[in-house]
């Protein structure tokens, strides 16, 4: 009896996926549990395992192929040899255009050409060719869209065909919907000039994987969104470092984790959050919700992009359960291991771009969030103590934050506040 293979839940919001890479081929050993494809949502990677034994008699999705949650990905059958019975190339009924194929193997089409032929079987015009937003908005989105005065243009559909849902309308209200220019004056889409034949030939073209078309996106969208600017300060990392070296064995031999730097700054992060809330609040419309607590996101690169998993209550934990969590998170993002729940519910980022030696960088906001901190690479420098010139362990910090929520002043107190708790770390005992 063959086992099918469905698209698993992949988490709240999350309705498909796409087809990174299948394992295994048509008629390849199964064991139970064993990894059989690779599915990209827009936040994580994950991968699909065998719920029996057998031999994989049938891909239903190809790679590239985008496809819903409970779809049917393909069967397993038994490993005696029943998979030779299973009919071979049947015809597959035409699939709806919003689900982009990839060609066969070895014929190397590119996603959108799979998808444009198959438009053309369904009767539709191919991508390229049609309007925006061609297939109408919902009842409840065009209501929506009305009382809000946005144009269906403005708004990217997430539903079947690209029709827009209420709940898109919704997200883009959120966000701040960007002045709408006049006709005449719409930025048109420029063509990439074709590169010289010379050139071309050196050249290769990679499918932007799922996961770094929505870094994309949304980092472009903090920046169309928010009012974003940065503050800078630098902090002297003496104590800090002398307070690690002092005690990093010993920490270790009780907690069974390294003591970093993390902890320290994710810490100094928090209680300046208590003394400057509006820095861990987002805008909902014409509200501005106060968050209570904080989860603070700790940006990890990974093979496939930047992803930024939550310290869920950091403000709540010790500098040990802090550095404990950062690295199980850290050790998940960089094996593709991390759950829905890991990413969702920042209030607040931490960037350390400082582990690839940036001196100097203005982090993007990741929205709705309304700051984010960029810490840098520590290096030594003359600086001035007590008339005295003297030459200290220094770190640039850049603060980039909402301008919409918080002000000038709040933000140029908070990062003084993360630096006087660092250059002090006492403080994080005496809760200063």
């Amino acid at each position: 009896m063959a086992t099918e293979i469905r698209v698993p839940t992949l988490g709240e919001s999350v309705t498909e996926a796409t087809i990174g890479k299948w394992f295994k081929k048509v008629g390849d050993a199964i064991a139970v549990d064993e990894p059989l494809v690779e599915l990209e949502t827009d936040k994580v990677t994950i991968e699909v395992p065998a719920s029996a034994a057998g031999a994989l008699a049938e891909i239903a999705a190809k790679e590239g192929e985008t496809v819903e949650v409970g779809a049917l990905l393909g069967t397993i059958g038994a490993a005696d040899g029943a998979t030779a019975a299973a009919p071979a190339a049947k015809k597959e009924e035409p699939k709806p255009a919003a689900v982009a194929q990839a060609s066969g193997a070895g014929a190397a089409a590119s996603t959108a050409e799979a998808a444009a032929k198959t438009a053309e079987v369904a009767g539709e015009p191919p991508i390229a060719e049609r309007r925006p937003s061609e297939m109408p908005a919902s009842p409840a989105a065009s209501k929506l869209l009305a009382e809000k005065g946005v144009s269906v243009s403005q708004v990217e559909g997430s539903g079947k065909r690209g029709q827009v849902l209420k709940g898109d309308v919704l997200d883009i209200v959120a966000k701040g919907v960007p002045a709408q220019q006049p006709a005449s004056e719409a930025p048109k889409a420029v063509a990439r000039p074709a590169s010289p034949a010379d050139d071309a030939s050196r050249e290769e073209r990679v499918k932007m994987t799922r996961l770094r078309q929505t870094i994309a996106k949304r980092l472009k969208d903090a920046q169309n969104s928010a009012a974003m600017l940065t503050t800078y300060n630098e902090v002297d990392m003496s104590a800090v470092m002398e307070l690690r070296n002092r005690y990093k064995e010993l920490f270790e031999k009780k907690h069974g984790v390294k003591l970093g730097f993390m902890g320290f700054f994710t810490k100094a992060v928090t209680h300046a959050l208590k003394e400057i809330p509006a820095v861990n609040a987002e805008i909902d419309g014409n509200d501005i919700i106060y968050k209570n607590f904080a989860h603070v996101g700790v940006a990890v690169g990974t093979d496939k992009g930047l992803v930024v998993p939550v310290v869920r209550n950091a403000d709540q934990m010790s500098i040990a359960e802090i550095e404990k969590e950062i690295g199980r998170l850290g050790k998940a993002a960089r094996d593709g291991a991390l759950s829905m729940a890991d990413m969702q519910g920042g209030t607040f980022t931490i960037s350390n771009g400082g582990v690839y030696g940036s001196l100097m960088s203005s982090p993007i906001l990741n929205a709705p969030q309304s700051g984010i901190l960029g810490m840098h690479k520590i290096q030594e420098r003359p600086v001035v103590v007590g008339g005295q010139i003297v030459i200290r362990p220094m770190m640039y910090l850049a603060l980039s934050y909402d301008h919409r929520i918080v002000d000038g002043k709040e933000a140029v107190t908070f990062l003084v506040r993360v630096k006087d708790t660092l250059e002090d770390p006492e403080r994080l005992v005496l809760d200063l």
